[in-house]
């Protein structure tokens, strides 16, 4: 499709029209996206950017624990990562590590608050329904195979703790359903959701699909929402459609893995997740994010036994995302493929909040350690986080930010906003950061007002 024919079908469509950049789309390095969704809230120090060591000993003070685990080196020279990640310390001569990114003032801190402005960019609540990061994307740059859905979402379930509110982000908003997440809460149940239901024969399958679209389109007439939106979601149901008698469906099937690489991804459904990421991303999907879940109070959200649990979050994370780079590398696809590792924010001992924006404690954490419980990092904490990157146009081996040694470890050189690293996310993929989309009568830019400044430092090729 050229220029005038994308503009004449954006305005026939009445709704979402993009408003063409202020000024030129860069040159693409990536065609794709993953992003690994470390949910709940994954602390700097205990893993990406370790600080002094304190091995637990009845009777520590707290104040004098920064990390609970031994850094380790990495393939990469004076660059160390927490002990329990050995894996991805043998493929960090393939990364860009920012130790430096800087989670939203928000007021009162709130996982699915930092997850929504982390996910599009823009504090909540907004005006208007915000578009995911992967919905902008599929909407921008469309899909790599018709066949295979644009944005594809791994691992997260809508029915656990705060299932609403991650909803709220996990969506196209106005850009429509046909741009939103095509999800998969179990990645060994992916095939069930590309296969029609066990015992129906093709013609009923089919002749059930019609009626089903008549009965949407005639239940949408006339109903709350814009001509664009109902149009949207019956081209979503064509889409999900196609993919069903489409060969790309093979993609879903993790059975059909030779045995010896589902082995080595296979520490769970994060790590089968990450699997089913390389398939699909082989098959053609655009943007895929696989989440280790965020559910309130586990996985990376220690409220209590930080270093426990981080030891088992670690040992899920470490060899996936570590084949995950290798498998893609051995296919060619990494360099046009941008991986990214991000969390909302990152957890410290005795911090609620930064240093000059406290806020108030949601954790009691005792001036002595006396017990295991209170071994890890407990408090929510926004002024430093890790965010890793491979492939996609971005630097090897590079570590991008700093941050303090001793308590607080805030970022003190190179601080990072989610609206600058958006606009590096998209300037890998060839979109503007000031791409915008019309929405009741007014622009809605990807990166927040526009103003979103890609980091030429990541960039192997600069800006």
């Amino acid at each position: 499709m050229n220029r005038r024919e994308l503009l004449l079908s954006a305005l026939a469509a009445g709704y979402a029209r993009p408003l063409w950049a202020a000024q030129p789309a860069p040159k693409a390095t990536a065609d794709a996206v993953i992003v690994l969704w470390m949910g709940g809230g994954m602390a700097h120090t205990e893993t990406f950017d370790p600080k002094r060591y304190t091995p637990y000993e009845t009777g520590t003070p707290s104040e004098k624990i920064l990390s609970t685990f031994p850094a380790i080196p990495t393939v990469v020279d004076g660059v160390q990562l927490s002990q329990g990640l050995e894996k991805i310390a043998q493929v960090m001569d393939r990364a860009t590590l920012i130790r430096t990114y800087r989670a939203g003032d928000l007021g009162a801190i709130l996982h699915s608050r930092h997850q929504y402005h982390w996910h599009t960019g823009y504090a909540p609540p907004q005006t208007v329904a915000a578009p995911h990061i992967g919905s902008v994307i599929a909407r921008t740059l469309g899909p790599l195979n018709e066949a295979v859905p644009a944005f594809i979402n791994i691992g997260q379930r809508f029915d656990v703790g705060e299932g609403e509110e991650l909803k709220a982000f996990t969506t196209a908003g106005f850009l429509g359903s046909e741009f939103g997440p095509f999800n998969l809460p179990y990645p060994d149940q992916a095939v069930e959701a590309v296969r029609p239901p066990a015992g129906m024969t093709p013609s009923r399958f089919e002749n059930r699909q019609a009626l089903y679209k008549k009965l949407v389109g005639e239940s949408l007439v006339g109903k709350v929402g814009s001509d664009y939106q109902k149009e949207s979601l019956l081209r979503s149901l064509d889409n999900a459609h196609r993919l069903l008698s489409s060969p790309a469906a093979a993609a879903f099937d993790l059975t059909k893995e030779p045995k010896a690489s589902y082995d080595s991804y296979n520490t769970g459904r994060f790590g089968q997740g990450c699997l089913l990421a390389r398939r699909l991303r082989e098959a053609g999907a655009r943007y895929i994010e696989v989440t280790t879940e965020y559910v309130p109070f586990f996985g990376w959200d220690t409220h209590d036994n930080g270093h426990t649990r981080l030891t088992e979050m670690k040992r899920q994370i470490d060899a996936p995302i570590a084949q995950l780079v290798k498998d893609l590398e051995e296919r060619g696809l990494l360099d046009r493929t941008l991986i990214v590792l991000a969390s909302e924010f990152s957890r410290d001992m005795m911090m609620e909040g930064k240093p000059d924006a406290r806020v108030r404690d949601q954790v009691t954490v005792p001036d002595i350690v006396n017990e295991p419980k209170f071994y890890g990092m407990h408090r929510h904490f926004t002024d430093a986080g890790s965010v890793l990157m491979f492939g996609g146009g971005v630097k090897k081996g590079f570590v991008y930010g700093k941050t303090a040694d001793e308590r607080p470890c805030k970022t003190v050189e190179n601080p990072v906003v989610i609206e600058d690293l958006h606009a590096t996310i998209y300037h890998t993929l060839g979109i503007s950061p000031k791409h915008a989309y019309e929405v009741e009568k007014r622009p809605f830019y990807v990166t927040r007002d526009g103003l979103g400044k890609p980091i030429g430092a990541l960039l192997a090729k600069g800006v």
